[in-house]
């Protein structure tokens, strides 16, 4: 028992988000960075993260780089199919659970407490700064065929990631995209409705 004791991950005693408040994000910084074609050969995964934190700054240019709204209709650094939006992206930080709001360009806090562990299956996952976990909202995509529903979200997603991919390559983060996540459990921790589904996480911060 001591041994099965011994290899379990404890999380941390989660509660509603009463005692955190929303983050009013900086206006992301949208000029400079690195040329493209150098920012795509530097593009990799990381694995190895240190314990710093990102600043505010950092934050706020990479959820906008992700999904962030780039045009005054309201339409977004991404595509999505027939412009549904349906991939919210919730962020987990040390202090809680948040959800990206691209319109407000804020993050809105739902649970405090750090579950970083809790969104994959590494040891590493727990050392990241972020977590980003994406949700696909099916109910944003209508009457949809089941089977198109989980095809344009993960497609979707892909394109999400692939934007912090090279956000991080051009601001020297560390990042990677990860498919190896209890979705049944972390959707449970995260409360999330029935017609809401996990697609992928991705960590970032500096590198270690």
């Amino acid at each position: 028992m001591k041994k099965l004791l011994a290899g379990l991950i404890v999380l941390p005693a989660l509660c509603v988000a009463g005692e955190l408040k929303p983050v009013e994000l900086p206006a992301a910084q949208t000029d400079g960075g690195k040329p493209l074609m150098q920012v795509l050969k530097e593009r990799k995964s990381s694995r190895e993260f240190s314990a710093t934190r990102l600043p505010p700054q950092e934050l706020s240019n990479l959820l906008w780089a992700a999904f962030g709204v780039n045009r005054a209709d309201g339409k977004r650094t991404a595509p999505s199919a027939m412009d549904r939006q349906e991939i919210d992206i919730y962020v987990v930080t040390a202090e809680g659970l948040y959800l990206y709001e691209p319109n407000a360009h804020r993050l809105t806090p739902l649970l405090s407490g750090d579950l970083r562990a809790s969104t994959g299956t590494q040891a590493f996952v727990r050392d990241a700064a972020v977590n980003l976990v994406y949700v696909a909202d099916f109910g944003k995509l209508g009457n949809m065929p089941a089977e198109d529903k989980v095809f344009y979200s993960a497609a979707n997603t892909g394109f999400i990631g692939q934007n912090v991919y090279l956000y991080c390559a051009s601001a020297g983060l560390a990042t990677v995209v990860r498919g190896s996540v209890d979705r049944t459990a972390l959707a449970k921790t995260m409360r999330l409705r029935p017609d809401q589904r996990i697609v992928l996480a991705q960590s970032v911060g500096y590198p270690k």
